[in-house]
């Protein structure tokens, strides 16, 4: 059963079918722009920053604790940890390289952008290419020496 609701100001009525709530499927036929790409992509590399905020403390406390247990973090990117390949564990560390870097990148846009007051629809896409291909250009950097091409 459709809601409907009423239009016109005259007094006549006339009744339309309501659209319904919005699904996953009729948004992904949108095409946004590149500024409301990044804009999605910021927030989220930062939910993928939160939810492996426990393999970050992991990282960190391995990475400190001890000669030993430095040993067994660079095992993990060597041998894999547990059931997860090496290969598994250099791709959630990419992951979060790229979270990190593009969300650095875009935060770094949008305080421009609201420092200055000044951005135009041009200026806007401009910063999200600039955004995009600095933030992917350096995860490439990074990725070629997290799997030892250089």
């Amino acid at each position: 059963m459709a809601d409907t609701f009423a239009t016109g100001s005259t007094g006549g009525r006339s009744t339309a079918a309501r659209p319904g709530p919005m699904r996953l499927i009729d948004a992904l036929g949108y095409r946004l722009p590149v500024a409301g790409v990044v804009s999605i992509l910021h927030r989220a590399s930062g939910a993928l920053m939160f939810v492996l905020l426990p393999f970050v403390v992991w990282l960190f406390d391995v990475t400190l604790t001890s000669e030993a247990s430095y040993e067994r973090f660079t095992s993990a990117y060597a041998a894999g940890i547990g059931w997860f390949p090496a290969w598994a564990v250099k791709l959630v560390t990419l992951a979060l390289i790229w979270a990190y870097l593009h969300h650095a990148v875009a935060g770094v846009r949008h305080l421009w952008m609201d420092a200055t007051h000044s951005v135009s629809k041009e200026q806007g896409r401009t910063s999200a290419i600039a955004t995009f291909v600095i933030s992917v250009g350096l995860t490439l950097v990074l990725m070629g020496k997290l799997f030892g091409w250089y």
